[in-house]
Order: structure tokens, then sequence, then C-alpha cells
């Protein structure tokens, strides 16, 4: 076996939407503001979903996508920050909604990288033979975090999901994933916390920016350089949906002039472990992307942690 690929994807987003307008009516800010400094114009807001209910609808587009059944997966992994129960996990609540039996089931929390390592360790049980089919969801109920008083958070952060189909490469093919190229800065890991039983989102936003805009682009390389693949070979970006300056630095010291750019940051917020899945599945539903294009996914932010790693696209 050669590894795995991305087969499919698939995405959801609650159908309430939060516009700029809609906050300047609940806080102190206004479009002109919150545009200026994250790019962000709307985003949707859980209301009577759960979590489960996120990351079961992407799932389950996901699955329709590659033409596949519940029977035939036998690893489900969800990345999230924001599951409320312990125990079932929101892999095991997943797999039971969908009626899919006996699979492996795990959830991985590493907050905004969670979905580039989800994928990863997917990839690696594929590869080991531990696993053949699996679903990725990156899945998040944000807005459950929120302190709606508080401008310099409740702007920024919306819900969603997206999932990813993914299967084992047969023996001659071309992997589909490369190489992650992942890690972490541990002693600034309180640049974004959520802590406590009734938890409230916090970070430092200048620390993170910078963080983000000085150290990030030379990883996002070495990502490509494990693939090999030079940077300009690529022909999709998807970073996480943080902050559109964020986005576009890293873009151009990355020098993607030819490539697409995910920036659904400015119509669904930043959705966390969600935020890779759910703008890949939006350019390849779009046809931005074609099957077989190198892209390069890069999450960062909470932990202070970040994982990448190039795939073709499905």
């Amino acid at each position: 076996m050669s590894g795995s690929r991305i087969v499919a994807l698939g995405h959801y987003q609650p159908p309430k939407v939060l516009t700029n307008d809609d906050l300047a009516a609940l806080v102190d800010t206004d479009d002109e503001w919150i545009r200026t400094r994250v790019g962000i114009r709307s985003r949707h807001i859980a209301e009577d979903e759960s979590l489960v209910d996120l990351a079961t609808e992407a799932a389950q587009k996901a699955l329709a996508n590659g033409g596949r059944t519940p029977a035939e997966i036998d690893l489900v992994v969800v990345a999230t920050c924001t599951a409320i129960e312990r125990s079932p996990n929101t892999a095991a609540a997943v797999a039971a909604r969908l009626g899919i039996r006996a699979p492996a089931a795990y959830d991985i929390n590493t907050v905004c990288s969670g979905f580039s390592y989800a994928l990863a360790t997917a990839d690696h049980a594929i590869r080991a033979g531990s696993a053949r089919r699996a679903l990725v969801i990156g899945a998040e109920r944000m807005s459950d975090t929120l302190d709606w008083t508080d401008r310099s958070t409740c702007v920024i952060f919306g819900d969603g999901a997206g999932a990813a189909l993914v299967e084992a490469q047969e023996d001659g093919g071309e992997a589909g994933i490369g190489p992650v190229v992942w890690g972490s800065v541990p002693e600034k890991g309180d640049a974004v916390v959520i802590t406590g039983w009734d938890p409230v989102i916090s970070q430092q936003g200048q620390s993170v920016f910078r963080w983000a805009t000085t150290q990030l682009a030379p990883l996002a390389r070495e990502a490509c350089e494990r693939a090999g693949i030079d940077p300009a070979e690529l022909k999709g970006f998807v970073p996480h949906q943080a902050n559109l300056r964020i986005i576009d630095a890293i873009a151009n010291k990355l020098g993607l002039t030819d490539a697409v750019v995910a920036r659904d940051v400015v119509d669904s917020g930043n959705t966390s472990a969600a935020s890779i899945p759910l703008a890949f599945s939006k350019l390849v539903e779009r046809g931005e992307l074609s099957p077989g294009d190198p892209v390069l996914l890069f999450g960062f932010g909470g932990g202070l942690a970040y994982a990448g790693q190039v795939v073709r696209c499905p």
C-alpha cells in the first residue's frame, strides 16, 4: 500500500447567518471595524443543531459525494475543541447516527489545526494497515464559547463542519496525502485559551497575528518540500480561516500568485477545526479546483499548534 487519498468532501453550516450589522446591535462594533481587522462580513451560528448534528451532516455529504455507504467505513476521526460530552466522544456519536458498525472512533483536539492532525492520523492508520476507509471530520460550535459582550472575540467565530472521505491508495498509485509537518509552541499556549466548565474563549490577538504572519510560512514551505513539490506548483492553498490578513500574508510569503487561495473566512468566520475542510469542500463544489490538483492544507492556532500537508484534490 502506497498511502491514502481523499476521494470526496462534504460540508454543512447551520442556516442562521449573523452579519456584522447584526453584531453591531449587540456590541460596540460596526461593519468597517470588523472587516478592517479580520476581513469577516458574516458567520453561521447554530441554534438547535448540536455539534454531532453538524458533524453528521457533513459526513453524510462526503459519503454521498464519494458513493460510499456507512458499512464501508472502519475509522471515524473528529477534530473539535467544542465537544460538551466527554463520553461517548463525538466520533462515536457520529458513527452511531450514521449506522457505522464497529469502527475505530476517536476525537482529536488541537483546536484550529485539528483537521490537519486528524487527517494525518487517519493517513498513518491506513498506511499501517489498521484501517482502510475513514471519515475525517472537523466540526465546531464556537458560538458555545463566546462572550457576546466581548467585541474582540464574538465578531470572529462561527459554527460549521467539514468532512473528508479518505481511502487506501493501492500499490503503484501516487499517494494523495503527503507527509505531515506538525508541531506546537507550548510556551505560548496561553495565547488562545478556552477554559473552565462554562468555557469562554479569549486570545492575545496581536501575539497570534505576529506568530502566524512571521513563523508559519517556512513551515508551510516545509510541507511542500516533504511532498516533493515547489509552492509554485500548487493549484490551491487552504489555510485555517483565522483572519483574512493572516491568510493573505502567508500566501504572499509563499509566492502563491497563481494558486486558488481559500478565503472562506469572509462568509463563515473562524470555525476552528472545521475551517479547512469547510473551505476545501466549497472550492471543490464550486469547481475552482480540479481532480488531482495539488493543494496545501495548513492549520494553526490554539496550542499554539500547527500542522499541514499537501493533498491531491478529489
